[in-house]
């Protein structure tokens, strides 16, 4: 998700029609300006945004529609200035719930917002889907496929190699790997961007839409295929059958051994 921020910053750069040094020039001063934007938010969520929070709790005591139209309120303004930065407004959306996510009343927010938040939900999925071309997606339904296809094997594949390198068994990063095998939502509205920008032609933003759509779909259908994956995993040996404890639980047990050497210990010798 931070990388599509990034990425959200970045794309009017692409989209310019300048040489190659105006365009590293562009993408410095956008870079600049993405991290001067970020160092102040931060300052602002670990100093006002607490003590703004908590106002709103106390005055919308008897009701939360005060509070309501605070959090939505501020996300638009941070929106509105990530806009007239030059970043995107899709950036500034997610560094406001960012910035929320970090306080204590983040819950709280999130409980009074949930209403809005399903209807903005339905109305970014039924626009998604007004713009899918069906009848395109029919007609190259053989690259629509293998392009699904690719991308969860290679999501899985690359998943799966980070997750074990942090030390997590097999079986773990196997299954984080499958987990992680569609494409983010996140994806939608940075094609949408792209599209408008004209960075990708009109075929292939309807099959890259398609694709990521399809992805989606297709994770329920995956999730399902996870027990027939680890039964094979443990035929072919890549894994025990037994579960396998990670680093943490590992952590944990010495320490109860531990406690329980000191525990028996201390009532030997009283």
């Amino acid at each position: 998700d931070c990388a599509v921020g990034l990425l959200f910053a970045l794309l009017p750069v692409l989209g310019g029609n300048s040489g190659v040094l105006e365009g590293v020039l562009s993408m410095a001063k956008v870079v600049v300006v993405l991290l001067s934007f970020l160092a102040v938010l931060t300052i602002l969520s670990r100093t006002c945004i607490p003590w703004l929070l908590k106002l709103m709790v106390s005055l919308s005591s008897q009701t939360n529609e005060l509070y309501q139209l605070a959090a939505v309120a501020f996300c638009l303004l941070v929106a509105w200035c990530s806009d007239k930065l030059g970043l995107s407004l899709e950036l500034g959306s997610f560094a406001a719930g960012v910035m929320i996510s970090t306080t204590d009343l983040a819950e709280h927010t999130l409980e009074q917002i949930e209403p809005i938040r399903n209807l903005f939900a339905a109305l970014f999925l039924a626009s998604i889907g007004m713009l899918v071309n069906v009848h395109f997606l029919w007609t190259h339904v053989d690259i629509l496929l293998t392009s699904v296809i690719l991308v969860i094997i290679i999501k899985t594949t690359i998943v799966t190699t980070v997750v074990k390198g942090f030390g997590y068994s097999n079986k773990t990063a196997l299954l984080v790997g499958i987990s992680l095998a569609q494409i983010g939502e996140f994806a939608f509205v940075l094609l949408s961007r792209a599209s408008n920008l004209h960075l990708i032609e009109g075929k292939l933003y309807l099959l890259l839409l398609g694709t990521t759509a399809l992805s989606l779909v297709t994770t329920p259908l995956v999730f399902k295929v996870i027990p027939a994956v680890v039964h094979l995993g443990v035929l072919l040996r890549w894994f025990s059958p037994d579960t396998v404890m990670e680093k943490g639980e590992i952590i944990r047990s010495e320490s109860a051994k531990q406690r329980m050497i000191l525990m028996s210990r201390q009532s030997h010798n009283s």
